[in-house]
């Protein structure tokens, strides 16, 4: 018979509280262990980086240096994705697993475009930014040897999204692309860029002001440099 596509879809949406961790130095602790939660959840832009956390009410982010804020409002990893890790590494990986806001269904993540729109529900409106970058805290909660090189070289590391439009959302909600930008910097495409081949860095450029800002300042001074 032949394959019928996942409708896309967020299976869960996932929250997490702060809780002590010696992976990391924050004095907050981290809140990567998200949980899904059978009730509906208020998405808005949550403010400056470095000020603000998660977009998503209830739900907790530590350190506020290198996460959270406008721009990584939302971070969303397809079950598709999930689905392989579990058989990589020989272990259940529950939805929210990688601290996930976002478990998304029939959605190919990776392979959205920075700029691109999504439509979640009948309210929510998100807007793809960049790649989710692994740290000391996401091996440490993993605990798997060599975490952080296995999962750079993978490239599949989920999406950050910004708010356009605030509103509700819960599990079991219809995601619609109501917008792909004209240009080849997908997630994957920037991932690659920031971590193994910096020497895509200057055409990451294309995707204009949907960029993440620190991405562009890198592509900018990676183009820069190489031009003395």
């Amino acid at each position: 018979m032949p394959h019928t596509p996942r409708p896309s879809a967020v299976l869960t949406v996932n929250v997490g509280r702060a809780m002590p961790s010696t992976h990391t130095d924050c004095p907050a602790g981290t809140g990567i262990d998200k949980r899904p939660v059978d009730r509906p959840v208020r998405v808005a832009a949550p403010g400056p980086k470095g000020r603000a956390g998660s977009g998503l009410a209830g739900d907790s982010v530590c350190d506020l240096r290198h996460h959270g804020g406008d721009d990584q409002a939302v971070y969303a990893y397809a079950r598709e994705d999930l689905d392989v890790w579990e058989r990589e590494l020989g272990r259940e990986l529950a939805n929210g697993a990688f601290g996930e806001n976002l478990t998304t269904g029939g959605i190919d993540v990776n392979g959205a475009l920075i700029g691109e729109r999504w439509r979640v529900g009948s309210e929510l409106l998100l807007e793809v930014t960049s790649p989710r970058i692994p740290c000391r805290t996401f091996a440490g909660w993993l605990g798997e040897r060599g975490w952080l090189k296995r999962f750079t070289q993978a490239a599949v590391p989920g999406a950050y999204l910004r708010v356009l439009e605030p509103g509700e959302i819960r599990s079991g909600d219809a995601v619609e692309i109501v917008h792909r930008p004209d240009h080849e910097v997908t997630v994957a495409f920037l991932f690659r860029a920031e971590t193994t081949e910096r020497e895509l860095l200057p055409r990451v450029l294309a995707a204009g002001d949907a960029l993440h800002p620190e991405a562009r300042k890198a592509a900018l001074k990676y183009r820069s440099a190489k031009a003395i």
